[in-house]
């Protein structure tokens, strides 16, 4: 029997859990056989397994599947194991004695829950072993196995957890299974140092040495966990895959062993825990007794600093004050909010650990109760409030006081400065060797002043109101405020008085400056708009242009000879200007008046207007001769406009055609593919050879990038579209090229004749709309004329073959391609072998 063939017949009856074992009904079928290592594994485990168990009795066996037989010890075992009393054994030695023993324990077994398929008493009397150890195993999964659960697993991956959990911090050790996991015998030697670091140097064990990690591990157990050795180091590691239910018993010895120290671990887990808690608890009661009363003393200390109500003078007084309640908000409260939460927090937290624990509530000092601190904080943030408003409402008083008071200083800082000089001013006898301008000026200047002073009278009087309010609310500095307004008022009326002198004076003077005062007006009002035309034809004569034709350089040629046929009526007007100012001359020449300073009216001076005449005399021939260099300069533009035009115009047009006929060429069905081919490489040929007049243009579009011409009226055609055409063009004959080449591959290797490939041609070219690609129904119409009979499905099949890209066309190529497959002859496997027999001779072929 192979090892494939045992495990097959070993793995039919192997139970993983109670429940398993219990619904696998043809587990222990008497035909099967153990496999011999595994049986040899079971014989000696479960044996072991027993007889710890049986020694508590005074007794042990020796052979499994023969000192069970008559039952005795069977029962004994599940009295030991169960601490339960079976029904009195039969003394007899006959066979039905022994069955009626065997009975007895099986009867008892299955009163636990535990159902036993095709185990018989029959069996186990007549010491049948692959019986009586799956009995043992029914036992120890029930007895020793079952109860085992981690987090609601079952029992077998209850204990693969506990075992994976107690030896996941060690090396080399990664639990899995029970029978390969434990061949190095690394994991068994991790549960006993996991436990007993005492009992093990788990550091100097070795991956390398199975053997030895697993005798260490037998041994230890054997002499100090008071577990049996149970395994054979030897047998575990020669063989491939030990005995699952010889590890799994084995393994749950360890389990129980090592249960009682961790329940003793628990409950002392749970005092430290209890004391911990303890003293937790009367940490939170200490805490709480110093934050409360630091709370309350911070309180108590804060409280008659907010009922101090003692105003200050000044408004910079008070708002320190405000500055200091505002710290007193973002510094020093905040913190003792915290601390007050926090304080109820654990006393809240503090009142439910006790009443978890069930210890009596906790009661604070006296006065250091929640609602005491409750009380002393509200009592707090009351005082807080009215210090606030208090503050506020003081601070409103003195910012009013201040705010009148800046006023007061900034109307009079501003009507003084606007005094500052004005007395003087007023007492000048300017006007006694002025001119007539100068005493209009004088004159309009002192109307304005008048007007200044008549809106500065608001002024005072505000001035005057804001002391007098000043005074009623009792303003500490009261006495400046009044000095400096008396002497306001006293200054005002003087000012008064000074104004309606000098206008008198003024007045009186003006008349003998009326003649001269309207020449100069009339030269002004002259002046200005011939300026202006001056200023305007400057700006034009000495405008930059750019212009792009010859027809733009033409248009600014013409508008500057309009302009210069205004010169000559310009040039009167300039003379009838300067005719005005020669007749002020005579004027005060004739009546001895000293015309002195400029006209009041205009900033223009007659050497100005003279001035500027003779720098635009200056600007037309220069505006001349730019014009005529640009005139020049568009018309070699022009030249290379039309050179670029006339060749472009050529060569895109003949890029087109060439393009065409490519086309043409392609879907052509006369002539064979070898006649395609060299038509086409003639048509390559010559599209190379034409490369030159490409060249010839890009030279051209050079000139005209470098003389900064950006547009061609003479062309359709920009190099470009040029360049792009030709790459097309190139591509195309290439393209095209290949895809005779490949129809010529496709026409030898697959069989078809040229006649053939004609006729598919034709047909393609039939319902070709889209120059060289068809349409899906164009496609079907082209099948259907074909003889094709077509479905929805064969359709979809189709397509999916010729545009697997799901373009929405079929091209030329892909159709051939499908209509080469379609009727090309198939090399068959048998038509293959037949072409070898023929090469051999008809010598015999074998596969």
């Amino acid at each position: 029997m192979t090892a494939i063939e045992t495990q097959v017949q070993y793995s039919s009856y192997m139970m993983t859990t109670t429940e398993e074992y219990m619904n696998q009904e043809d587990s222990w079928d008497r035909d099967l056989l153990l496999d011999p290592a595994w049986e040899k594994q079971q014989r000696k485990t479960f044996t072991a397994w027993c007889n710890s168990h049986l020694r508590k009795a005074g007794t042990q066996i020796e052979n499994i599947e023969e000192d069970f037989r008559n039952g005795l010890k069977l029962m004994l075992l599940l009295e030991v194991i169960s601490g339960e009393r079976l029904p009195k054994p039969d003394k007899g030695k006959m066979r039905f004695h022994k069955i009626a023993n065997v009975n007895k324990a099986l009867d008892f077994i299955s009163s636990k829950g535990v159902k036993l398929v095709s185990i018989g008493a029959e069996e186990i009397v007549d010491g049948n072993v692959k019986m009586t150890l799956g009995m043992i195993w029914t036992i120890i999964l029930r007895f020793a196995i079952q109860d085992i659960s981690v987090e609601e697993t079952s029992a077998k991956e209850g204990l693969l957890l506990w075992c994976q959990r107690k030896t996941a911090p060690y090396r080399n050790v990664n639990v899995q299974n029970f029978h390969i996991s434990w061949k190095d015998g690394l994991a068994l030697c991790a549960l006993i140092h996991r436990h007993r670091p005492d009992l093990i140097d788990y550091s100097k064990l070795r991956k390398d040495d199975p053997v030895g990690n697993l005798n260490t591990a037998f041994e230890v157990a054997e002499k100090y966990l008071d577990i049996p050795k149970m395994l054979d180091a030897d047998d575990i590691v020669n063989t491939p895959k030990p005995d699952e239910k010889a590890i799994m018993t084995y393994v749950s010895c360890f389990y129980h062993a090592f249960a009682g120290a961790e329940q003793a671990e628990t409950a002392a887990n749970r005092i430290c825990k209890v004391l911990a808690v303890n003293q937790e608890n009367e940490k939170l009661m200490e805490e709480y007794e110093k934050l409360a009363s630091e709370l309350l003393e911070w309180i108590r200390k804060t409280i008659p600093w907010l009922e101090n109500r003692v105003a200050e003078q000044t408004m910079h007084s008070m708002q320190q004050k405000l500055e200091d309640f505002r710290d007193y908000r973002r510094v020093h409260k905040p913190p003792k909010v915290q601390e007050k939460c926090q304080l109820e927090i654990n006393f809240n937290t503090l009142q439910t650990k006790l009443r978890l624990s069930n210890r009596p509530a906790f009661m604070p000092s006296e006065g250091k109760m929640v609602s005491d601190i409750a009380n002393a904080w509200k009592g707090l943030e009351q005082v807080e409030k009215g210090y606030e408003e208090w503050l506020l409402t003081e601070i409103r008083r003195l910012e009013r006081l201040d705010h009148l008071a800046e006023k007061f200083k900034q109307k009079s800082t501003l009507h003084e400065s606007w005094t500052t000089g004005k007395e003087e001013l007023l007492s000048q006898k300017d006007y006694e060797s002025a001119s007539l301008m100068e005493i209009r000026a004088l004159m309009r200047k002192h109307e304005a002043f008048e007007s200044d002073l008549a809106a500065h009278q608001d002024r005072v009087e505000q001035i005057a109101a804001i002391a007098q309010e000043l005074n009623e609310l009792d303003y500490y500095d009261a006495a400046t405020i009044n000095a400096r307004c008396q002497g306001i008022c006293d200054q005002w009326d003087n000012l008064g008085t000074l104004t309606q002198k000098r206008r008198e004076s003024l007045e009186r003077v003006e008349k003998l400056w009326e003649t001269i005062d309207q020449l100069y007006l009339e030269f002004a009002k002259r002046a200005a708009p011939f300026n202006n035309w001056m200023d305007g034809a400057m700006e034009d004569l000495q405008d930059m242009f750019i212009v792009h034709s010859i027809e733009e350089i033409q248009s600014l040629i013409t508008a500057h000879d309009q302009f210069k046929a205004t010169i000559p009526e310009a040039d009167k007007e300039r003379m009838a200007i300067m005719g005005i100012h020669n007749e002020i001359l005579k004027i005060a020449q004739t009546y001895g008046i000293k015309v002195v300073g400029e006209n009041p009216y205009t900033v223009l001076s007659p050497q100005d207007i003279s001035n500027k005449w003779e720098a635009v005399k200056q600007l037309v021939p220069m505006r001349d001769q730019m014009l005529q260099e640009e005139v020049a300069r568009q018309q070699s533009n022009e030249r290379l406009r039309r050179q670029f035009g006339a060749q472009a115009n050529i060569i895109g047009p003949w890029i087109q055609t060439k393009m065409e006929e490519i086309s043409h060429v392609s879907i052509d069905i006369a002539g064979s593919l070898e006649e395609q081919m060299s038509n086409l490489k003639t048509y390559e040929q010559n599209i190379i050879n034409y490369k030159s007049n490409i060249d010839t243009l890009e030279g051209d579009h050079q000139l005209s990038q470098e003389s900064l011409i950006f547009d061609n009226k003479h062309t359709n055609y920009t190099m470009e579209h040029v360049r792009v055409g030709w790459e097309q063009l190139l591509t195309t004959i290439a393209r095209t090229i290949n895809e005779v080449e490949n129809q010529i591959l496709t026409r030898d290797a697959k069989g078809i004749s040229q006649e053939q490939l004609n006729e598919f041609r034709a047909s393609f070219n039939h319902f070709d709309r889209r120059n060289g690609m068809m349409d899906p129904d164009d496609f079907r119409a082209c099948l259907i004329s074909m003889g094709y009979d077509l479905g929805e499905v064969e359709f979809a099949r189709i397509m999916t073959l010729v545009d697997p890209n799901n373009t929405g066309v079929v091209t030329f190529q892909a159709f051939i391609d499908f209509m080469t497959r379609e009727t090309a002859e198939t090399d068959t496997a048998e038509q293959v072998m037949a072409s070898f027999k023929i090469l051999a001779s008809d010598k015999v072929i074998t596969n």
